[in-house]
């Protein structure tokens, strides 16, 4: 078996990561419009945004994918790089692909300058904390949210 690759998401890999991408909503139990797919997989490789994504690949066949965003803070003069989405398909999981696509992120991150890199799981997603527990500190933030629409 070959090597995981680890490569920034292009605008020809819509084909790869579009599975990932609905993959990682039906884990979280999510639907969107596939107008979204389509607004979400531009704004990560049109090159216009402060965002982008990387993907995980072995012989040819996407194991995961993840998107970040990069934004202003007012806890630094640096940004700060938001670790958006992170999925692998369930056969990758603890193969060492989820630490790997973290492992670029933090690396794009650093060369953009930023101060951090942050992400917010679902407190069941135990098989994924695993991962970061490993990884990262906990903020021992809450997130709260309310829909504005």
């Amino acid at each position: 078996m070959s090597e995981i690759t680890i490569r920034p998401l292009t605008a020809a890999d819509r084909e790869a990561w579009l599975p990932l991408w609905h993959g990682y909503l039906t884990f979280y139990k999510a639907t969107l419009p596939a107008e979204i797919d389509d607004v979400t997989f531009g704004r990560l490789t049109g090159g216009a945004e402060p965002m982008g994504g990387f993907l995980a690949e072995r012989d040819g066949q996407a194991l995961g994918m993840t998107n970040w965003v990069i934004h202003r803070t007012t806890w630094s003069e640096k940004n700060i790089c938001y670790l958006q989405d992170l999925f692998t398909v369930p056969e990758a999981r603890g193969t060492g692909v989820g630490r790997k696509l973290i492992e670029a992120v933090n690396a794009m991150a650093r060369q953009k300058n930023c101060f951090r890199v942050y992400w917010q799981t679902h407190e069941t997603n135990l098989q994924g904390q695993a991962l970061y527990d490993k990884v990262a500190d906990k903020s021992g933030f809450i997130v709260y949210r309310q829909p504005l629409v």
